[in-house]
C-alpha cells in the first residue's frame, strides 16, 4: 500500500487565526483516508473521492484548522491506496487505527469497500460517515455498527426514480415497455438490480434481456450484442465507471436504438461528456445535482481552483458534505473523543454544500437525487426524493 501525508496550510490564514481566539495549535488532527488509486475503481476515486479530500483539507487549514474545545488544530491527511480490494481496505483502516493512531478516518469509496471496512471502524470506535455507499440495509447495518451513517440514498429510492422516469417517457409515447437491464456483480449492482426488477414489472415493463458481469470485466461487447438482439425500448445498467464508459462505447458501436439509455456510476463525471461529446446528450445516469443552484456552482468553482479538476454532478458534493459533517461534529462536541463525536452526529443536523444533512436513525433519507441526464453539456437532476431544481427529462436522440 502506498502512503503519503498531505499538509495543506495556508500561511496567511494561519497567521490571521494565530492572532485571534481561539489560539492556533501546532499539533495537527491526523485524519485517515482510504480509497482506490489503482484497480477497477481508481477512476471513480480520482474523480469523486481524492479531490474532495484535498479540497476539504485545504479549506479547513485555510480557516486555521478545526476548533477543538477552543483550540484551532490544522488537519493532516494520512492516506492509503486500497487497490479496489476489500482486503486492502480492511488492512489500511486497521493500520491507520493501530500504527498511525489517527484521530478520525474518512469513510472509504464505494458500497462494497464501505461494507468491508465497517467492522474495523466499529472495532476502534471511529464514526463512519459514508458518502458513496448505496444500500437498503441501513437499519440492519446501523444496528450492527451504531456509528455508521448513510448519506447517498438507498437502492429502492434510486430504482424508484429510474422507473418513474421510464414510466413518464412511456406515458408520453417516447418509448415502449421493453427494457434491457444489466448489472456489475458486486454489492452495488446486485442490490440495485434486485430493487429495480420488481418495480419495473409492477409498472408494466417487460424485461426482455437481463445479465450480470464481474467487476473489472474488460470486454462488454457480448453484453451489448445481447441487448441489441433483444430489441429493447430502454436500456438500464447498474454499472461502475469503467463499465459505464465501456457500455456506452459499445452502444454506439452496435447502434443500440433506444429512447432511454441509463448507466449508473460515472455517467455524471465531466469526463463522460468529454469522452462522448454530442453522444452524451440525453443519456440518463444515477444521481444528479441542482446544477444551476448557487451553492453547487460556488463549490464547483472552488473545487476546480484548488484541485485543478471539475467535480462530478452527483457524489462529489456529497463526499465533501460528509467531511463537513465530521468537521462540524468535532467542533460541536468540542473534543476528539470518538464516541462523543458520533453521538453529536446522531443528535444534530448539519449545513453543507448540498443543504441540510440530518441522520435520522443513522440515515439521511428524506431527500436525495436519484436520476440525472446530460442536457446541453450539463448533467442535470431530473428525479429525486425531494430535492429542488429538477428539470424535465427528454428522450434520448439517436447515436450520432
Amino acid at each position: 500500500m502506498k502512503r503519503r501525508t498531505l499538509m495543506h496550510l495556508a500561511a496567511a490564514a494561519v497567521a490571521i487565526a494565530a492572532a485571534a481566539a481561539p489560539a492556533l495549535a501546532q499539533d495537527a488532527l491526523r485524519i485517515g483516508a482510504v480509497g482506490p488509486k489503482t484497480g477497477p475503481l481508481a477512476g471513480g476515486g480520482a474523480v469523486t473521492f481524492w479531490p474532495n479530500v484535498q479540497l476539504w483539507a485545504a479549506d479547513v487549514n485555510a480557516r486555521g484548522g478545526i476548533n477543538v474545545g477552543g483550540t484551532m488544530r490544522p488537519v493532516e491527511i494520512v492516506e492509503y491506496d486500497d487497490q479496489t480490494n476489500p482486503g486492502e481496505t480492511i488492512k489500511a483502516v486497521q493500520r491507520l487505527a493501530t500504527e498511525d493512531q489517527v484521530d478520525f478516518i474518512l469513510a472509504p469509496y464505494s458500497t462494497g469497500l464501505n461494507l468491508a471496512a465497517a467492522p474495523i471502524f466499529d472495532r476502534f470506535g471511529y464514526p463512519m460517515v459514508t458518502h458513496t455507499a448505496t444500500t437498503d440495509k441501513v437499519a440492519e447495518l446501523s444496528a450492527q455498527f451504531p456509528n455508521m451513517f448513510f448519506s447517498l440514498g438507498g437502492a429502492q429510492g434510486i430504482a424508484t426514480g429510474v422507473v418513474e422516469v421510464l414510466t413518464g417517457l412511456r406515458d408520453r409515447g417516447d418509448i415502449g415497455n421493453r427494457v434491457a437491464m444489466v448489472n456489475v456483480a458486486d454489492a452495488f449492482g446486485i442490490e440495485l438490480a434486485g430493487a429495480a426488477r420488481p418495480q419495473l414489472e409492477a409498472a408494466g415493463f417487460e424485461i426482455v434481456y437481463e445479465t450480470s458481469y464481474p467487476l473489472g470485466t474488460q470486454d462488454l461487447s457480448p453484453i451489448m450484442k445481447g441487448a441489441v438482439a433483444a430489441t429493447p425500448d430502454a436500456f438500464v445498467a447498474w454499472s461502475y465507471p469503467p463499465d459505464t464508459f465501456a457500455l456506452t462505447e459499445q452502444a454506439v458501436i452496435e447502434n443500440l436504438a433506444v429512447g432511454a439509455f441509463f448507466t449508473a456510476v460515472g455517467t455524471s463525471f465531466p469526463g463522460y461528456a468529454g469522452r462522448f461529446a454530442a453522444q452524451a446528450e440525453g443519456v440518463l445516469g444515477v444521481g444528479g445535482v441542482h446544477a444551476d443552484g448557487a451553492a453547487f456552482q460556488e463549490y464547483a468553482a472552488r473545487h476546480e481552483a484548488v484541485t485543478g479538476a471539475k467535480p462530478d454532478f452527483w457524489a462529489s458534493a456529497m463526499t465533501y458534505s460528509t467531511f463537513q459533517v465530521l468537521e462540524q461534529a468535532i467542533e460541536g462536541a468540542g473534543t476528539t473523543d470518538r464516541a462523543a463525536v458520533a453521538q453529536y452526529i446522531k443528535d444534530n443536523a448539519f449545513e453543507t454544500v448540498i443543504g441540510t444533512l440530518d441522520y435520522d436513525e443513522n440515515n439521511n433519507n428524506p431527500a436525495f437525487w436519484t436520476v440525472g441526464q446530460w442536457q446541453g453539456g450539463v448533467f442535470k437532476g431530473v428525479a429525486s426524493t425531494g430535492r429542488e431544481g429538477a428539470v424535465d427529462v427528454v428522450v434520448k436522440p439517436a447515436w450520432q
